[in-house]
């Protein structure tokens, strides 16, 4: 085992569908596999190609390149021993070799945009397809073995052989077309083809395989795949074959599959990328609401967009994907296992879009969350195909407000705003008025607060038994913090629309403008109960009985990141000092002071373990964001005391190669855990990093 490079790599393609496995191609996981089909974009998500377990025929000997683990910890066969090198520049490629022979595999999830870079809504193709490809090269002619290991199950349940499960598959020339059926229900259709090669129908089962990432989270560790049979394809010195798998029954009319169809997707995804980052060609997209704003142009046309930016920006392109359910773009909160969340992609939104300058996504995000406003509250989990939306957070229409600034910051496109402006008005009413949980503004300070039990509002939100863990009933620091900074947002913006709007609206706009102002003095002085002067740091919570918690939590440090900020120089610089020493760590921010009596150091165990210590010690990644833009608020003449090189070693090489993991052990070495790769973890590096890397 010690030998088996289990680092792990993954493809996306917009609509929530994945492909991912590890260096060595064992599969440890039960979200490991080749093609994660998005049948309703993007949370349902079913696997229907595992791998194609793969074999080299030479004269008198036969390599078996494949590597698995099996339920009795036999390791066979040992492919990874043939491995010679693994990268992903920009897709991944496999190279096995010996003396006299060289196998190559790349892999490509084509994305659904193609090649016009950008969405337009409802008239764009959305396929859940893969490329492979494999070049031999030797001194004799070799067969390629390629055996199917297929499955038809939902992305979080491992496939199991029973009885009722049965596979029917049709085939034609250079391609099969493959589809279960369970108890004479037909499962999902999807078809393999080929540029060459003799199929061979060759029904077997293949049973418990191990999956140890999952063992160790204390979940169902075993899988049964089912190969309809296998390819073998006669390959010269130098020749290479090409196979689509692909979602849904063969098209009549679908594109003929050649030596160059490989090439032209990756062709085709560069161009896509390329006319989304590749500002220093100059372009840059056209900011809604005007023209041009010289300053931003400037950064982007002299910005030198490095090898390991450019590797950033790919990565954060694969949290972008189309939600059929709204038919709009969303953003995927993580792979493998997340959804689009609300909270998740507001708080990603900045890094992934503004930063980035994809003002055209950030806009269409959020009117789209705007249109699902309820009562005062916006969703954090958005709704399926007839299926309702999920209000369970107290917070996220805040970062709604606080998002939708910093895009009118950077656009001025108050046509926008106008448009917007009803909804702040109506998270506005609803909060001072009392709205779902009993979220409602304190008349006496001010202040939001809350109180409904066996619910987690924030987003320290895990729930144990029906107990969140890290409860913040009442009063949560960050979440007022970040409404004083929504009060200050409101206030400005009923100004300018005052100046820009009917002359009928003025008066009453600049009203609303005073009386936004007058509210968020208030918020502002009231913050102040939160100061613990013994300690020099923020209450994490004014408790509904007025307890106070004194527990030294980073959310103080997000309370110092918002755009507007209530507190004074001394305050932030205490807040940050005491942060620095017992939260920050080389990967992120701790999620509570070690010495704490209830730290965990460890995020391991089962799922109730691993809950209790998801806000008990774990290291954010994303809070790294809200510490930087607090140090450049209060410390603006001293470096940041952060060193960027673990983080972006991590990014390069270590875990899921080319992304950044959601959480770290709150101990050292701060091992990687949870979902593999992050939008907020990515979006706040590339929000924060451009100043290293220029």
């Amino acid at each position: 085992m010690k030998d088996l490079d289990a680092r792990e790599w993954i493809l996306t393609n917009g609509l929530g569908g994945f492909a991912g496995g590890t260096v060595t191609d064992i599969r440890t996981r039960t979200y490991h596999g080749w093609l994660f089909a998005a049948t309703e974009p993007p949370s349902v998500r079913n696997l229907l190609l595992s791998h194609l377990e793969t074999s080299l025929e030479l004269p008198e000997r036969t390599i078996a390149l494949g590597t698995n683990i099996w339920g009795n910890g036999l390791i066979d066969p040992n492919g990874y021993r043939f491995l010679r090198s693994f990268e992903i520049n920009p897709i991944p490629k496999w190279i096995w070799g010996g003396n006299d022979w060289q196998l190559t595999r790349l892999l490509i999830m084509p994305h659904w945009q193609g090649g016009n870079g950008k969405w337009v809504k409802g008239k764009d193709e959305k396929k859940n397809n893969l490329l492979i490809q494999y070049r031999y090269e030797g001194v004799e002619v070799a067969v390629l073995r390629l055996r199917l290991l297929t499955a038809d199950r939902n992305l979080h349940h491992q496939q199991t052989k029973i009885p009722e499960l049965q596979f029917s598959q049709m085939l034609s020339k250079q391609q099969v077309c493959l589809q279960a059926i369970i108890a004479g229900h037909f499962g999902i259709p999807w078809h393999l083809r080929w540029t060459k090669g003799e199929y061979q129908p060759d029904a077997v089962w293949y049973w418990s395989y191990a999956l140890s990432e999952e063992t160790q989270r204390g979940l169902s560790d075993r899988e049964d795949l089912y190969s309809p049979g296998y390819l073998s394809v006669i390959l010269q010195p130098g020749d290479t074959v090409t196979l689509e798998a692909q979602l849904g029954f063969p098209e009549q009319n679908q594109k003929l599959l050649t030596s160059t169809t490989f090439d032209e997707a990756v062709e085709i995804e560069q161009e896509r990328l390329c006319q989304i980052f590749d500002h220093e060609e100059g372009k840059l997209e056209t900011k809604p609401g005007e023209k041009e704003d010289k300053e931003n142009l400037y950064f982007f046309l002299t910005f030198p967009t490095s090898h390991l930016y450019k590797k950033l920006l790919q990565a954060s392109e694969q949290f972008i994907v189309y939600r059929q359910s709204t038919d709009s773009l969303t953003v995927i909160a993580g792979y493998h296992w997340f959804n689009d969340w609300g909270r998740d992609t507001l708080i990603a939104l900045p890094g992934l879009t503004l930063t980035t300058g994809r003002y055209g996504v950030a806009k269409e995000i959020l009117a789209s969350f705007g249109n699902y406003c309820r009562y005062g509250l916006i969703p954090n989990a958005f709704p399926d195909v007839n299926r309702e939306p999920l209000y369970n957070s107290m917070d996220t229409a805040l970062w709604w407000v606080e998002t939708l600034g910093l895009y009118l910051e950077a656009t001025h496109d108050w046509e926008f705003l106008i448009a917007q402006y009803p909804m702040v008005q109506q998270i506005y009413k609803a909060l001072i008025g009392g709205t779902r949980y009993n979220i409602q503004v304190d008349s006496t300070d001010g202040l939001v607060s809350w109180d409904n039990r066996g619910v987690a509002l924030t987003w320290m939100d895990a729930v144990v038994d029906g107990q969140p863990v890290t409860p913040r009933r009442g009063k949560p620091v960050e979440v007022n913090a970040l409404w004083y900074s929504c009060l200050c947002w409101a206030s400005r913006w009923a100004e300018i629309l005052s100046e820009h709007g009917d002359v009928t609206e003025q008066g009453r706009l600049a009203k609303q403008a005073r009386r936004y102002t007058m509210q968020a003095e208030q918020v502002k002085t009231s913050l102040q109960k939160f100061w613990n002067s013994q300690s020099g740091y923020l209450f994490d919570t004014i408790e509904p009985d007025d307890r106070r918690n004194a527990q030294i939590r980073p959310n103080a440090v997000l309370a110092l990141s918002f755009a507007h900020c209530a507190f004074s120089v001394q305050q932030g610089q205490s807040i940050l000092d005491l942060a620095q020493s017992c939260l920050l760590t080389p990967y992120g921010l701790r999620s509570l002071n070690p010495s704490d009596p209830d730290y965990i150091g460890q995020y391991v165990g089962n799922q109730q373990q691993r809950d209790r210590a998801y806000h008990q010690g774990t290291v954010w990644c994303w809070l790294i964001g809200a510490f930087i833009r607090g140090w450049q608020r209060f410390y603006i003449h001293q470096p940041l005391p952060f060193d960027w090189q673990p983080l972006l070693q991590h990014f390069t090489s270590e875990a899921c190669i080319g992304s950044i993991s959601e959480i770290f052990d709150g101990d050292a070495p701060h091992i990687p855990r949870g979902a593999i790769a992050q939008a907020k973890s990515v979006a706040e590096v590339i929000r924060h990093v451009k100043i290293v890397l220029s």
